[in-house]
């Protein structure tokens, strides 16, 4: 991060400060459907947790490793950004279907797709700026967590998708176990 930090250090904490926010409600939102299916009798929703439980724990590496880049730009990650107040107003709706009394299988991973669509947005927009200012380093542990990402919402899509040929059109699908 050091080549990026000596361009604009403070836009840079605000830019890491919306990814830990994020990062954070992701936590959040996994472990609330985490416990949701769970508790579940669908064993299409069984099938899933397995993974969820990989991803949640990639969420919360994402979201500790936000936090060391902070601090180590000399930034407090407990004090939230200005895109970390705005992440968490983007978030409410998708917390509110997770987080609240809806156990349709079908409305939590629509709302998990939403959240992983904006997670991966907002990482290959740091790998981009990293590329930009030509900080390797700061590009390679960005890359590595997109790509942790991408694997997130393909899993999410491809089980959303299957759900949806399930309920549609009456066709018995497996449901995915990984990406």
């Amino acid at each position: 991060m050091r080549k990026l930090a000596e361009l604009n250090k403070p836009k840079l904490i605000d830019l890491l400060g919306e990814r830990l926010a994020f990062e954070h409600a992701s936590v959040e939102l996994y472990d609330a459907l985490i416990g949701k299916l769970e508790t579940s009798n669908d064993d299409r929703a069984l099938i899933l947790l397995d993974e969820l439980r990989v991803q949640r724990d990639e969420e919360r590496e994402h979201e500790d490793w936000l936090a060391d880049q902070m601090q180590l730009l000399g930034a407090d990650p407990r004090v939230p950004t200005e895109l970390a107040e705005l992440a968490r107003r983007e978030t409410r709706g998708i917390e509110e279907v997770i987080l609240e009394d809806d156990h349709e299988l079908s409305h939590l991973l629509h709302a998990l797709l939403a959240a992983e669509l904006s997670d991966n947005a907002g990482w290959d927009l740091l790998v981009a700026l990293a590329e930009e200012a030509h900080d390797r380093d700061a590009k390679r542990q960005l890359k590595q967590r997109l790509r942790e990402e991408q694997a997130h919402l393909a899993f999410v899509h491809i089980a959303l998708r299957r759900l949806a040929f399930y309920n549609v059109l009456g066709e018995d699908v497996w449901m995915p176990t990984a990406p």
